[in-house]
């Protein structure tokens, strides 16, 4: 299966092995096209590892009709190997209730004890 963040690698070697514990998110936007991922594969646990605890929801609900269909990256700030904080623009494509919809956000993440993870979206 290709991964679902876009990359076109395998989805075993790409997200999976973010999902999976194998390895962690090197950059924000690499953070962001796992949990992207996570979402397509319903992996509510790592969404829920992967937030910041300070904006963390109790528990997710995920629609199991919801399909993700595509992510396209819009912009990057920061989030790279040597930043503590970072934001990513995004646009992720799905289908729900037979209608094509679009999540448009620009997210802010923050690396905290070497762990990026998702804050919130970006408020203008």
């Amino acid at each position: 299966m290709t991964c679902p963040c876009g990359l076109g690698e395998p989805y075993e070697t790409c997200c999976g092995a973010l999902h999976s514990g194998l390895k962690t998110a090197p950059t924000a936007e690499a953070l962001m096209r796992s949990r992207y991922a996570a979402f397509a594969v319903a992996d509510e646990p790592y969404l829920l590892s992967t937030w910041h605890p300070t904006t963390r929801p109790g528990e997710l609900d995920l629609d199991p009709d919801q399909k993700w269909l595509r992510l396209e990256v819009l912009a990057r700030t920061g989030g790279g190997l040597l930043h503590t904080t970072g934001t990513v623009e995004f646009r992720a494509i799905y289908r729900w209730q037979g209608r094509r919809e679009e999540l448009h956000e620009n997210s802010r993440f923050v690396r905290d004890d070497g762990r990026w993870l998702y804050l919130e979206p970006v408020r203008d």
